[in-house]
């Protein structure tokens, strides 16, 4: 059995919604991981089922090893697709906000998702929600936005409408949200839910293959020169950096995601609990920033503190406006503000 982690209250809300809704639109966040695509796609099917009109709206592109999910060829991308979009958007009668909790997130499309008629739901799992939705089931302690998802549908009485195409999408918003259920992980219920999902028919196995295993050339070359040529280790801090700029992605082709998971690597090595990954984008003028951690190291408070971001205890995220060498500083910079919390780990 799992725990009623979200409120009744808010559960009798979303259902009466969810009765007089006939169009649907579900948005996520900029640049969509697993779990903002896995997320949206499960709710979507959950919700067709239900024989609602929805269309899952994303800011931009999201990498390719997340396309083989049912309902991914039809994910609206907002910077291709604007016009339709705020149509859709302005015509709905809910908007679920999934895997985001402030409205800068979704950028340009932020406007007008606020301004919608709509009746607006957030469904997260990052801390410190603003107020932009009448309901918000925000619950940072749960390991991702998906989880939530199959959560809310159980809870709403609707375990049997998941479908294996819903189960698949929903299994790889967590496991993609847990470095496959290496971090964020240790609750046990996360396995029940796991459990229940293989009822479904789905083949985790396969899955893991599909996100994990299918990356191109250039995307494994890259990889190899991040590592070899990129990758310095800082032993005294039991930190480890890696820094792209947008020449050396372009030599190796880059597209969408090719760096997914570079952050992680660092953290195989012997003592080291805090790596950063830089990655220059050129056309939004901006260094973005990936940090992750191993125990109690808190590298959302780096993340807040010197990169504009925020997340997870282990896993967060961030944005530095200036030159890759000034990125590099900063990180320095957070290394010597944080010494006393990482010189004594082993």
């Amino acid at each position: 059995m799992l725990t009623k982690v979200i409120e009744q209250s808010r559960i009798d809300h979303l259902s009466k919604w969810i009765e007089r809704a006939e169009k649907v639109v579900v948005v996520s966040h900029v640049a969509p991981d697993g779990d903002a695509i896995g997320s949206s796609l499960g709710l979507a099917h959950f919700l067709e089922s239900q024989d609602k009109t929805v269309n899952v709206i994303v800011p931009n592109a999201f990498p390719d090893f997340l396309r083989w999910m049912s309902g991914a060829k039809d994910v609206l991308r907002y910077d291709k697709y604007k016009e339709f979009a705020d149509k859709l958007i302005n015509e709905a009668d809910v908007i679920f906000c999934l895997d985001f909790n402030a409205l800068k997130r979704i950028e340009d499309m932020a406007g007008v998702v606020a301004a919608s008629p709509a009746r607006k739901a957030m469904i997260d799992h990052h801390p410190y929600p603003e107020d932009f939705c009448r309901i918000t089931i925000s619950h940072p302690e749960v390991s991702s936005t998906s989880e939530l998802v199959f959560r809310l549908i159980c809870r709403l009485g609707y375990f049997e409408d998941i479908t294996k195409e819903g189960a698949e999408c929903i299994y790889t918003g967590m496991m993609t949200d847990t470095g496959g259920f290496t971090y964020n992980s240790n609750d046990r219920e996360i396995y029940f839910i796991i459990g229940e999902l293989l009822s479904k028919g789905i083949d985790k196995d396969e899955i893991y293959r599909r996100v994990y295993h299918t990356y191109s050339e250039d995307r494994l070359r890259l990889m190899g020169y991040a590592l070899y040529s990129k990758m310095h280790v800082f032993p005294e801090f039991h930190s480890a950096l890696i820094a792209l700029t947008q020449e050396e992605q372009d030599r190796f082709h880059y597209v969408k995601g090719d760096t997914e998971g570079f952050v992680n690597i660092p953290l195989s090595i012997k003592n080291v609990c805090f790596s950063v990954f830089l990655r220059e984008d050129k056309e939004k003028g901006m260094i973005k920033i990936s940090l992750r951690s191993v125990g109690d190291f808190p590298c959302n408070q780096v993340a807040s503190e010197f990169f504009n971001g925020g997340g997870h205890l282990n896993a967060s995220g961030g944005e530095f406006y200036g030159s890759m060498r000034e990125a590099i500083d900063e990180f320095k910079k957070a290394l010597v503000r944080y010494q006393g919390l990482l010189v004594n780990k082993k």
